[in-house]
């Protein structure tokens, strides 16, 4: 692993402010070429186990990180990882990673992103409808690689900045399609962009004539279920560390298999970051 990038306070405090933030330079150039190979194989393909469609011609996958070994970097990205922790703790998990294909629209044969329906959402929208917006707390951060080049009308995700804070849904005036003051952040072909569940955001219109591609990485408390399907596969290699074997879902447990006290499989994460720096977690 190389020598991971702790936050500055004023990343934090943006974070804080706005629900989301994007990193410079936090997808290694080598790792985004690896992935954006695997993923148009895998699309390439006829595998129906974790596919994930729809009728506006998405394609793509769940738990993509354990269909192929290109992935595997992105869970414990250095570059990442101090954010999240800092951001939530150090008890956390790896949610879910999905894998996002968004074909360009053809002109004059819109059928998504229209007034009807915008699109824009909260994640975790299951929370909300239990605990209602203004008790649903932080819970999980999304981080956003983007294997598509930027570039106009290439559909990036949408945000609206501070929108996390608020207690009902984004006002869409009637015609549009997106809220006022939402943004397409402005990110190069390394950047990614963290956003919490909280945060309304929408996919961009793709008139780029080209497919947009996307790692979505979501992140939250080792108490919420993985939305993945178990990678039991994975847990059993040798070559991942303890850090990352946490992240992809071990449980509290002891060597032997026995039960152990809860939040004790948080200790890599624990020890990882006190060796990293002398900043309290939250």
């Amino acid at each position: 692993m190389t020598t991971p990038l702790t936050p500055t306070p004023e990343q934090l405090a943006a974070f804080d402010r706005d629900g989301l933030l994007t990193l410079r330079a936090a997808l290694a150039p080598e790792v985004r070429d690896r992935a954006t190979k695997a993923a148009v194989r895998l699309l390439a393909t006829n595998r129906a186990a974790g596919r994930d469609r729809s009728a506006d011609g998405k394609d793509g996958f769940r738990g993509v990180v354990a269909l192929d070994d290109a992935f595997l970097p992105l869970v414990a990205n250095p570059a990442v990882l101090p954010t999240l922790v800092a951001l939530l703790s150090p008890n956390i998990h790896l949610l879910s990673s999905n894998l996002i294909s968004m074909p360009s629209i053809p002109d004059g044969q819109r059928t998504i992103r229209v007034p009807s329906r915008h699109g824009w959402h909260r994640d975790m929208s299951s929370t909300v409808a239990d605990l209602g917006a203004e008790h649903t707390p932080r819970l999980a951060i999304k981080v956003a690689y983007f294997l598509t080049d930027p570039g106009p009308d290439t559909g990036f995700t949408m945000f609206v900045p501070g929108s996390h804070t608020l207690t009902g849904p984004v006002t869409v005036p009637p015609g549009n399609i997106d809220p006022p003051g939402a943004i397409t952040p402005d990110l190069g072909p390394c950047d990614v962009v963290l956003f919490e569940n909280r945060t309304w955001h929408a996919g961009g219109l793709n008139r780029s004539g080209r497919t947009r591609l996307a790692v979505m990485m979501q992140y939250g408390y080792r108490w919420l279920n993985q939305v993945d399907d178990p990678a039991h596969a994975l847990l059993d290699r040798p070559d991942l560390d303890d850090v990352e074997r946490q992240l992809l879902g071990v449980r509290d447990r002891h060597p032997d298999g026995s039960v152990a006290r809860e939040g004790s499989g948080s200790r890599p994460l624990t020890d990882w970051w006190q060796h990293l720096t002398a900043s309290p977690v939250r």
